[in-house]
């Protein structure tokens, strides 16, 4: 393990963070509120720990998986915790924890909130906190590497460990170039978002704060009823399309940049992508008809609310607590499967479903035919034996994060609803649940003892459970290879 390594890079990402909270602290000074010494503080703070971590880079520079994973959780949890200082010291959130809650869902873009009372927090605060979700939502990691001057081994062990989703193919050979061009493609939506969004009658400050929380999948709002305060279809519109746009898989928008439409249209994940969003929207709007008197208005609600919860980004419109059982039950089914992989969304993903139900399917055919050659096949690719052993552990261990984190939680006594899906949400980063952590309440009422286990569950989550889970390791720590 090479340690000095480990704590130089994580310096480098300590100074990030530490320029990146000036930009807060600039809109802070535009609004004349007295929050900007808060991210100042802050930054210094952060500034004199990189210069501590990072200040003599190591004879031996280069690093291996084992390390990448290492770094990639130790900076999401570095990231969070220092990034919930000024939540603290600004009084906005007097509990450290509540803060640190707060910004861990920030980062890893879930949405789950402690606030009940939104808009009456500095517009500096209310910046960074969606802030966070824009950062997140592309991955810390690939931000930092599009800042940093790693090299580009050292860089793709930590965009392996970083990007979600099974595929982890890169788009060009060298790391550095990729993450730029993934966020030259993410800057170019976030702005087309914020510029479709003012066309609404939004304030550019609102436009850009729903355009974070859009492109981050993450559905913090600075309104207490989020994009419901405004009454839009209008703004519902573009928000709902926007929110499917970030579901998909960044590779697709590398193809029409590269003009291969074909293999767009081939893509099976994208295919069942839409096809889970319109059968969907199809189900719930035929089911929730009576409760708003006419089909279009009912289509309205139920799109925005299935993109809201398939790409996990949280935004909400209506309250879904109050519709039928059989449209919550499709909504609790799109909330496990969630996005594209590559995407910047959470979730099992659409294409770990796929393998698993194409997996299936090649049993029950070898059964019926047992000398059948049978090849599970995605997008005309042949599906390893260690890719299918990768997705039915991954599932495996969702499972059983899962479970355990239920038993842990339902020692508050709430109902099972509360309990399950609030777990739920927190491990696939989609941010309200149901009964009481619907759409229009929030999650200050838990314990602390709940917060810490939601707050490894959206860790968990976002680094997709194994990154997270070999810190836990011991043998991480001994071993060489």
């Amino acid at each position: 393990m090479n340690y000095k390594m480990i704590v130089y890079i994580l310096g480098k990402m300590l100074g990030i963070e530490a320029a990146v909270l000036l930009i807060p602290m600039l809109v802070s000074l535009i609004y004349r509120e007295a929050s900007w010494k808060v991210f100042l503080i802050t930054s210094v703070i952060l500034f004199f720990c990189s210069m501590a971590m990072a200040k003599n880079k190591p004879e031996k520079a280069h690093i291996y998986g084992k390390e990448g994973f290492v770094i990639v959780g130790f900076a999401w949890i570095l990231w969070s915790l220092f990034g919930a200082i000024p939540f603290t010291m600004s009084g906005s959130i007097p509990f450290y924890l509540d803060a640190v809650f707060e910004t861990i869902s920030g980062f890893t873009t879930t949405g789950s909130t402690i606030l009940s009372e939104i808009q009456s927090l500095p517009k500096g605060i209310l910046f960074w906190r969606n802030l966070t979700h824009w950062i997140g939502g592309m991955g810390v990691l690939v931000f930092v590497m599009m800042l940093t001057t790693l090299n580009d081994k050292n860089a793709m062990h930590l965009m392996r460990a970083e990007v979600p989703g099974p595929d982890k193919d890169k788009m060009i050979p060298k790391a550095r170039e990729n993450a730029m061009l993934l966020y030259k493609m993410y800057f170019v939506l976030t702005a087309a978002e914020v510029v479709f969004l003012m066309l609404g009658g939004m304030s550019l400050y609102d436009s850009i704060l729903h355009a974070f929380s859009t492109a981050g999948t993450g559905g913090f709002s600075n309104r207490n009823t989020s994009v419901a305060f405004y009454d839009s279809a209008y703004i519902d519109g573009v928000i709902t399309v926007f929110m499917i746009l970030f579901g998909i898989n960044f590779n697709m928008y590398f193809l029409i940049l590269i003009k291969d439409i074909q293999n767009i249209f081939k893509n099976e994940e994208l295919r069942a992508y839409l096809g889970i969003i319109a059968g969907s929207v199809f189900l719930i709007t035929i089911n929730i008809t009576h409760m708003y008197g006419s089909v279009l208005k009912a289509f309205r609600y139920a799109s925005f609310q299935v993109a809201s919860i398939i790409s996990t980004t949280g935004f909400m419109t209506a309250d879904f607590n109050l519709w039928p059982e059989f449209s919550k039950c499709i909504l609790l089914m799109v909330m496990m499967i969630g996005a594209c992989g590559g995407s910047t969304g959470g979730g099992m993903k659409v294409s770990r479903i796929l393998i698993i139900i194409k997996s299936i399917g090649r049993e029950v055919k070898q059964l019926l035919h047992p000398k059948c050659v049978c090849v599970t096949r995605v997008n005309g690719k042949k599906v390893g034996s260690d890719a299918l052993r990768g997705v039915m552990i991954y599932f495996f261990a969702y499972m059983i994060i899962l479970a355990i984190s239920v038993v842990i939680v339902s020692i508050n006594n709430y109902d099972f609803a509360t309990s399950f899906t609030a777990v739920l949400t927190a491990l696939n980063n989609v941010g309200p649940g149901i009964s009481l952590v619907g759409p229009t309440c929030n999650f200050a009422f838990f314990s602390p003892l709940t917060k810490v286990v939601l707050c490894f569950d959206m860790l968990v989550g976002r680094l997709e459970i194994f990154p997270f889970l070999m810190l836990l390791s011991p043998s991480l720590w001994r071993r060489k290879f």
